[in-house]
């Protein structure tokens, strides 16, 4: 079979050129990311990629600093209701502390009728 040995060596030499050119493209971007000097001049395409890109960064950036600020309304609004909800805690502590002494003046007050009855 001398036929197929010459299609496998045929048929391998696309491969060969691509792995090649492939090489060679990887070979150019590395140069081009350690020298920004070597890099070929923007195509009117990869600026307005870069446009985009940049637009969208900054976006998201501002989404960013927007959430983060209303994060941090939320965290003194959360400060500021502990607070009250602290105030409010005393408060009752306090009106219960009230109720328990008339509780106790009222069991008092009811005794001694009970007792001036008798």
């Amino acid at each position: 079979m001398p036929g197929s040995k010459l299609n496998q060596k045929s048929a391998s030499k696309p491969a060969r050129q691509l792995l090649f050119s492939e090489a060679l493209q990887h070979k150019r971007l590395a140069s081009i990311s350690t020298n920004p000097q070597t890099s070929p001049p923007p195509t009117e395409s990869t600026t307005m990629a870069e446009k985009i890109h940049s637009t969208t960064m900054d976006r998201i950036l501002q989404e960013i600093t927007t959430v983060s600020r209303r994060i941090e309304g939320m965290d003194a609004s959360i400060t500021s209701l502990t607070l009250e909800t602290k105030s409010m805690r005393a408060e009752i502590a306090g009106f219960q502390s009230r109720v328990t002494g008339l509780e106790q003046r009222m069991g008092l007050v009811e005794a001694q009728t009970t007792m001036s009855r008798d």
